[in-house]
């Protein structure tokens, strides 16, 4: 069946910093004419999606957007920055006669069976198996949280459900002495703690900020590509100590997302930080504490982890869920 029809479409992923386009343009067609955007650089949605359409000369017929905040209802408000929308009415300011909306990771998770194996490097565990959940979380802007559940049996043809919550929101649970100590800073200034109040660009900051006052050193009022920059270089003990926190931390939150999963399928490490660190994340504690579970520990060795490299994978999960769509359509 042709869904020629459906043609052209518009693919966005929206997050707190960027926001990234691209089109397939006709059947059969790859994504194309990437560009992102700055989103303080606009009011909302539609004025930097007119910016990205108006130099193509191309009027999208179905659309799709991954976007980092919760989705319920029509109403859209961004978590951490100032977009805010209502699907319906985007829908026909763009002229869509589709509009489709997922939490950025959602749309993420939606990649994952997509992704070549140069496009992913593996960080210890054993062999991920096709049949079984897969847990997916990223630090950025945010902390995006996602997962995918098998809907086939094994020997049938792949099929996913995806995701959607906001996990990057659950309460902060501190590890060891030092990050009770950090916590305990943390509480003083937003009460609720939240894993994403650490494991964010933002919470590289707040680890940051932490660890100054608990080693009795100055705050130089980094930003937190000084801090990594810093750490990769190897020219600032507090930065090292700093990443090496965040990374351990993760650590703790991943497997704490994959017991909660059954995540036997693999566990992926998505964002924009961790891609970053490179060889420094593959040699740093994450992997360590991800197994440091009592009990469990066994469980989560036999886990791979892998960290995402490809490029704007997210689109490409946009995409998948307009193929879903056309599909239920037809």
């Amino acid at each position: 069946m042709s869904f020629a029809h459906t043609y052209p479409r518009l693919l966005a992923d929206v997050g707190g910093t960027n926001v990234r386009f691209a089109l397939i343009r006709h059947e059969g067609a790859s994504i194309s004419d990437e560009r992102n955007l700055v989103c303080a650089d606009f009011p909302g949605f539609y004025e930097a999606a007119r910016c990205y359409l108006d130099p193509l000369g191309v009027q999208p017929v179905w659309c799709a957007i991954g976007i980092a905040t919760a989705v319920a209802g029509d109403a859209i408000k961004m978590t951490n920055n100032h977009w805010a929308f209502s699907q319906a009415e985007l829908k026909a300011q763009l002229g869509l006669a589709e509009f489709r909306v997922l939490n950025d990771f959602t749309a993420l998770a939606l990649s994952l069976p997509v992704l070549d194996e140069d496009e992913l490097v593996k960080v210890g565990g054993g062999e991920k198996n096709p049949d079984l959940p897969i847990a997916l979380l990223g630090a950025g802007t945010g902390l995006g949280v996602s997962g995918l559940i098998p809907a086939h049996q094994p020997g049938e043809a792949p099929r996913w459900i995806p995701l959607q919550g906001e996990g990057g929101h659950v309460s902060f649970s501190p590890f060891n002495d030092k990050e009770d100590e950090i916590l305990r800073i943390l509480r003083r200034e937003y009460g609720h703690v939240s894993a994403e109040r650490l494991l964010s660009g933002p919470g590289l900051l707040n680890i940051y900020k932490a660890l100054a006052e608990l080693n009795g050193q100055p705050n130089e009022n980094l930003s937190a590509a000084d801090i990594t920059s810093r750490a990769l270089a190897g020219s600032c003990p507090l930065c090292q100590e700093v990443v090496d926190t965040f990374c351990a931390m993760l650590g703790s939150a991943a497997a704490n997302l994959a017991i909660t999963l059954g995540a036997r399928g693999g566990l992926y490490i998505g964002g924009g930080i961790v891609p970053r660190l490179g060889e420094y994340f593959a040699s740093s504690a994450f992997r360590k504490r991800f197994e440091q579970k009592g009990r469990f520990s066994n469980y989560l060795a036999a886990v791979p982890s892998f960290v995402i490299v490809a490029k704007n994978p997210a689109l490409r999960g946009t995409a998948a869920a307009l193929d879903a769509l056309a599909v239920r359509h037809a």
